[in-house]
């Protein structure tokens, strides 16, 4: 079989075969007529290479594109996959952690609860993304072999023709400006880390030794008792950082509006530490005299520090955090 042949071979196999046979005719004529006349082997190999690659070629017979997600759809593709893994993530962690909170029994270490949500929520956080990628690609995938236009141009989010107007809805994010997902993660698990710190105190907070067994909680530092008395304004706080984090997710920059929100859940979250803090009957009392005795102090002192130290971190932070997000809403 000579070039010629199998060139026309490599064409028409990747196309339908109902139409194999007038397109090896209509490639052989094409060739001839390209080919001078008394024709060598290298004047066959120049048709060819002008005609190039035969897998190109073929594509253009073909009612259905070759590739999986072509440049028509692409960009909306790819827009999309940004948008909602990151939402379906954070959903999927959100339920993942409230399902812990009301199935735990207590029979189980709260510390083994706590590795077990951190570890079940990656793998739940990185099968969501899976999911969403696979269905997503289906998707477009279809869309591409059902649309049976010719035009390849790019569409834009709303699916339709980029126009010089599609420039006044672009929207020009500083990099200083902009909130990364990743910050909207931490958040996140931040406050799923001190919401099972606040709720389960008294088996996680307090001194720990070590043990047959390897470390034990031994004392508890602080009574789950008064700490459960404030649970619907801690309630209220936890509500509101999530609220925020999906904002930050949503917006993808900082604005006035999410300074605000900022600066109300700070000023809030401040003063229900405060007020929980100041409790005079907080701390645990046999927690107080074992630290006490260890650095070499009075009760009253060691339990100054703690509340003082306590408010004062908060309070330092909060003041930060207020400040971090009005400047970076100034950016423009």
């Amino acid at each position: 079989m000579n070039l010629i042949e199998v060139y026309i071979h490599e064409v028409t196999r990747r196309v339908p075969e109902k139409g194999r046979a007038d397109i090896a005719l209509e490639l052989r004529s094409t060739i001839e007529d390209m080919l001078p006349d008394n024709y060598s082997e290298k004047d066959i190999k120049e048709v060819l290479g002008k005609l190039g690659n035969p897998a190109t070629l073929a594509s253009g017979y073909r009612d259905q594109p070759m590739h999986l997600i072509g440049p028509r759809y692409f960009d909306v593709y790819v827009s999309l996959l940004k948008m909602i893994v990151p939402i379906a993530a954070v959903i999927s962690l959100i339920a993942m952690i409230a399902e812990y909170f009301i199935g735990y029994s207590g029979d189980e270490a709260i510390l083994n609860v706590v590795l077990n949500i951190m570890g079940v929520g990656i793998g739940s956080i990185i099968e969501v993304g899976i999911q969403v990628f696979f269905w997503l690609t289906l998707i477009f995938a279809i869309i591409e072999r059902t649309d049976k236009g010719k035009d390849q141009q790019p569409l834009t989010a709303s699916l339709k023709k980029w126009t010089p107007d599609d420039l006044k809805n672009v929207s020009f994010i500083p990099k200083e400006k902009a909130i990364k997902k990743f910050e909207v993660f931490g958040s996140l698990m931040w406050t799923a880390i001190w919401a099972t710190l606040y709720f389960y105190a008294n088996q996680l907070v307090g001194v720990y030794e070590s043990g047959g067994a390897g470390l034990e909680f031994v004392i508890p530092a602080l009574n789950q008792d008064i700490l459960l008395r404030y649970w619907p304004f801690v309630l209220v706080i936890i509500a509101l950082e999530i609220s925020l984090a999906l904002y930050k997710l949503i917006k993808g920059q900082w604005t006035k509006k999410m300074v605000i929100f900022n600066t109300v859940l700070e000023l809030s979250g401040t003063v229900v530490c405060i007020v929980i803090v100041s409790n005079p009957n907080l701390m645990n009392q046999e927690f107080i005299s074992y630290m006490s005795t260890l650095f070499n102090t009075t009760a009253n002192q060691f339990e100054t520090w703690i509340v003082g130290g306590l408010i004062s971190i908060y309070i330092i932070s909060s003041a930060i955090n207020v400040f971090s997000g009005y400047r970076k809403a100034r950016i423009r």
